[in-house]
């Protein structure tokens, strides 16, 4: 019988720990997307129905990061040349994907509807709530402004999150929310802030809190706490382009 080299014996502990890893992903992904629930709840509380499952997924996806830290510690266990330096690849790589917590001072945005007093005639509706272009707006004034993490609902972005209006709520990858959309951002105050007093979105939104009472605060905080990204970072539709 051959004997199995060190080298291939590495080679399979690591490929086991990669199916393990993507494994886990899909699992927590079909899990959050689903939870064997009716995604259409008849009667109750909408706000409160949408708090609830937030919770739970939010619970979920911190059960995925502990699940990944073990993972990665398992990782850690297998040695060699260059299994050490493409797990420093990875390392450097986690920090600017949004793949690790992170602190420090930054800016807090909260955008708010209307209130439901305020019903002026001939205006539509669809002008007095905050709508995903809205989101973005200030996400994107944060970006350009410097930040290093950005989170929306306490929940990380990251450069494949998706952010989309479905009637008055914003879902965040899968995951519906109601206002207050609270935006935080890590980095340099000062010109985060510069940003989303130049930028041509951010200023729009403005006048709409002038003319119709939508809700805009901005905060400067001393510092943040930012979890990492806690779903699945695999893409779903990517394709590869042509040389």
């Amino acid at each position: 019988m051959a004997r199995v080299g060190k080298h291939e014996r590495q080679s399979w502990t690591l490929a086991v720990l990669s199916i393990c890893v993507v494994a886990g992903f899909l699992f927590v992904a079909a899990s959050i997307n689903s939870d064997g629930t009716d995604l259409r709840p008849a009667g109750g509380d909408v706000g409160s129905l949408l708090k609830e499952r937030s919770e739970r997924i939010a619970h979920r996806r911190d059960d995925a990061r502990e699940l990944r830290s073990d993972i990665d510690s398992l990782s850690a266990g297998v040695s060699g040349a260059a299994l050490d330096d493409y797990r420093d690849k990875v390392a450097k790589l986690e920090q600017p994907t949004g793949l690790t917590a992170l602190h420090g001072p930054g800016i807090r945005v909260t955008l708010t509807d209307a209130p439901k007093s305020v019903d002026p005639e001939g205006v539509d509706p669809n002008l007095l709530v905050v709508h995903q272009q809205d989101i973005q707006a200030f996400v994107n004034a944060l970006l350009v402004g410097g930040a290093e993490a950005v989170s929306l609902q306490g929940q990380r972005l990251i450069s494949t999150t998706g952010i989309k209006c479905v009637g008055n709520t914003v879902v965040l990858d899968g995951v519906p929310y109601s206002p207050p959309y609270v935006i935080e951002a890590i980095g340099n105050k000062s010109t985060m802030n510069d940003e989303l007093a130049r930028s041509p979105e951010t200023t729009s939104y403005r006048l709409y809190v002038q003319a119709y009472e939508l809700g805009l605060k901005i905060e400067t905080l001393e510092d943040i706490d930012m979890k990492p990204y806690g779903g699945p970072v695999s893409l779903e539709y990517a394709r590869a382009t042509s040389s």
